[in-house]
């Protein structure tokens, strides 16, 4: 393995992250990306990981905090780590250590009835029906969607 080819992957690792924080993950695909071999990849891995410039729980962690400032349900944040390549184990671990303070109830009431009054000039079921759909989308569990808008609709 040359140094040359581990000095650049340690570079652009560097330019990836200082854009924002990255996945052990995501940092490794995009280095395939760049056509680095597997093992410039595994010592650049190592290097950030011992600089402690990767860190796959606190990306979860800071992750689940700015996807929850976006209105995001919970399991739509989970969905997306699982995309980003972090495991299963971390991601419930940090979904779990974020629960208590996350007031999913409480999110979906706030969207549910900025939507429907948004919607209050079209058919009451279409309106219930797309805001459903919405919240849907963004990873709310169908249930309590269901129980809010029906809550919210009589």
């Amino acid at each position: 393995m040359a140094v040359n080819q581990f000095a650049k992957a340690k570079n652009y690792s560097f330019l990836l992250l200082k854009m924002r924080m990255r996945s052990e993950s995501e940092i490794a695909e995009r280095l395939k990306m760049k056509e680095f071999g597997p093992e410039v990849i595994d010592k650049t891995l190592e290097y950030l990981r011992e600089k402690n410039l990767i860190n796959d729980n606190e990306f979860a962690k800071s992750w689940i905090e700015e996807r929850k400032r976006k209105s995001l349900g919970l399991r739509k944040i989970a969905n997306e780590l699982r995309a980003k390549g972090i495991k299963n184990q971390v991601i419930e671990k940090q979904i779990g250590s974020a629960k208590p303070e996350y007031n999913e109830s409480e999110m979906i009431r706030k969207i549910a009835e900025k939507k429907l009054d948004k919607l209050k000039d079209i058919d009451p079921q279409v309106a219930s029906s797309r805001v459903y759909a919405y919240l849907l989308r963004r990873g709310f569990p169908a249930q309590a969607v269901e129980d809010t808008i029906e809550g919210l609709m009589h």
